[in-house]
């Protein structure tokens, strides 16, 4: 048990890592986005080679997980572009409203009364990031895109939750990948042009960072978490989870220096933030939320 509570917290501590591999890399956000997932398309296609090969699946399924997989991408899209427009705290704190948009798009989605306790919970968040955006006019773009990032990883969460439901979890996130990065090299030629940039390979300092963005960030990040839920409770995982921007802000702070550029404002909007965190915490203890060993 003390084994897969030392791996949980060492993929809280790589997620956490994310976001400061996407303010040192120097690509473009879309350009980040497809290499990584490309990259990460190829780790996953070989570590299932070597380990018994892909499940079959019907080529519905398959569709389904390239399509919700274009969703994922198209959050990693948004989430990098709002470091790339503010900063890698800010980006992590719009991020945290993704509480929110589940617990409106999920009720909808899945046919279910809207929970009233989550809603109010989320409004916290929402407040805490509408400080922040009020007051600190300089991250409003950074803002803007970071939250609309967090509305696309709700969608995702929710639809994923239907696509991966009986298959085969690491077979699933490869059609995932495949999907998002065709979606994503389909887009591309039209976001570059508007943005002004070409397509360019990678730098090799970049291309290095997006190696072990792919590696340790996401597939070793994604075999830690299957290897942790056969031990701990997947109500103690995502509690630990929320764990995640904390650590991404401390990062930012110690690797980026971004405690320099942050005001009374983004602490006052991240002090709502934790106590969101803390009453969803409480509240779930309380009513006996944890669910049993997976």
């Amino acid at each position: 048990m003390n084994n897969a509570f030392l791996k949980l917290h060492l993929s809280v501590v790589l997620a956490g890592f994310t976001g400061v591999f996407g303010k040192l890399i120097t690509l473009n956000e879309g350009l980040l986005v497809w290499y990584r997932l490309l990259l990460t398309s190829l780790m996953l296609f070989v570590f299932l080679r070597f380990s018994g090969g892909p499940e079959k699946s019907a080529p519905r399924h398959a569709l389904a997980a390239g399509a919700t997989g274009l969703l994922l991408a198209l959050h990693w899209v948004c989430f990098y572009g709002s470091i790339k427009a503010s900063n890698v705290s800010v980006g992590v704190v719009c991020f945290s409203t993704v509480g929110f948009f589940t617990a409106l798009f999920e009720p909808l989605l899945c046919r279910r009364r809207v929970s009233a306790r989550e809603m109010l919970f989320s409004l916290i968040t929402i407040a805490g990031v509408g400080l922040i955006f009020h007051f600190d006019v300089r991250y409003r773009l950074g803002i803007a895109v970071g939250v609309l990032g967090a509305a696309l990883a709700a969608l995702f969460t929710v639809c994923n939750k239907h696509v991966s439901a009986g298959r085969d979890t690491l077979t699933t996130l490869l059609y995932e990948m495949l999907g998002g990065a065709a979606g994503i090299g389909a887009l591309l030629p039209v976001y570059l042009a508007l943005a002004g940039h070409e397509l360019v390979p990678p730098p090799l300092a970049d291309m290095i960072m997006l190696l072990l963005l792919s590696l340790f960030c996401t597939v070793f990040l994604y075999v830690l978490q299957i290897q942790v839920l056969r031990d701990i409770s997947a109500f103690t995982v995502n509690l630990t989870y929320n764990l995640e921007p904390v650590y991404s802000i401390a990062m930012a702070m110690l690797f980026l220096g971004e405690a320099r550029e942050l005001n009374a404002s983004f602490y006052g909007g991240l002090g709502l933030i934790i106590l969101s965190v803390a009453l969803q915490t409480w509240s779930s203890l309380r009513s006996g939320g944890a669910s049993p060993p997976s």
